[in-house]
């Protein structure tokens, strides 16, 4: 082939509409996963959907009945992992991005937390197990379950809080010491209030991916299908109860259904996180 007959096939036009093309395709493959998975989720779990199901107490080890203990042990063990991990992340994040030195010791933390980001969930249950249940006592419960949830999901919190904490202008922080405010002062009332919108988006993308882990929760959350009384009693997540049904062949539609509803929840966690980031960038005008 010539350099002219080669050049003509791949000319800057041929190659920026071709680059194109292939971003349009992958763009399209992502879209058409995620409405893959959402679709046959629905469509087989669906049909079980309704009042009763949400409301009720499984029957026949979840082969009828609902899945509301279900719910809330999950909403019990987030609420436990939020919690602990938001005042632990946000004070990492702060030291990190305000008063940690640039040496050795701070870049070890901040790999430290990245690491901890990449440890696999079953590691995490199977350390939770060890640390919580058998070594400090809390047994199966809401407490370990809780805790070892927020193990996860703080590398996340870290994280989201110091890419947030970084955004808030440097001209804010000066002018608030120009003016005599104190470091801690400065941080209250100037950086806290300015990265308040990522911190909170970070911790609530944070818990959509923790709602929907079983590996963490099935070594340290036990499995009871009653509703606890206290964090100190045993519950079965939702996760860990679609596991069960689809594992055991207890019943493949209440598993799609209880999928469809855990599907759900993340789906609305997803969402007030992007409403709560938009409320803020129309506030402070970067949106209109």
């Amino acid at each position: 082939m010539s350099t002219a007959v080669r050049g003509r096939i791949f000319s800057a036009d041929t190659t920026d509409k071709a680059a194109s093309l292939l971003l349009w395709v992958s763009a399209g493959v992502t879209v058409l996963i995620l409405l893959s998975i959402i679709g046959t989720i629905i469509y087989r779990g669906i049909g079980v959907i309704d009042l009763s199901f949400l409301l009720d107490s499984p029957r026949m080890s979840g082969a009828e009945g609902g899945i509301f203990p279900a719910i809330i042990g999950t909403l019990c063990l987030v609420g436990v992992a939020i919690l602990t991990a938001a005042p632990i992340g946000i004070g990492a994040a702060v030291y990190l991005t305000e008063y940690a030195p640039d040496n050795a010791l701070t870049h070890i933390i901040t790999f430290g937390v990245e690491c901890l980001a990449g440890i696999p969930s079953i590691v995490l249950g199977l350390f939770g197990y060890a640390l919580l249940v058998v070594y400090f006592g809390f047994g199966f419960s809401i407490l370990s379950g809780g805790l070892a949830l927020m193990f996860m999901i703080l590398p996340w919190t870290v994280r989201a809080s110091e890419e947030a904490i970084k955004t808030v202008p440097s001209g804010l922080k000066d002018g608030s010491l120009a003016l005599g405010a104190t470091k801690w002062q400065t941080i209250r009332n100037v950086v806290m209030p300015g990265a308040l919108p990522g911190i909170t988006t970070g911790i609530i993308l944070g818990t959509g991916k923790a709602i929907g882990e079983t590996a963490v929760i099935m070594y340290t959350a036990g499995s009871s299908l009653l509703l606890p009384e206290s964090i100190f009693e045993p519950v079965r997540a939702l996760p860990y109860h679609l596991y069960i049904l689809a594992s055991e062949g207890i019943s493949d539609d209440m598993a799609y259904g209880s999928a469809a509803v855990l599907l759900g929840m993340v789906l609305l966690i997803n969402l007030g996180a992007v409403a709560i980031q938009r409320y803020y960038q129309t506030r402070s005008g970067l949106r209109h």
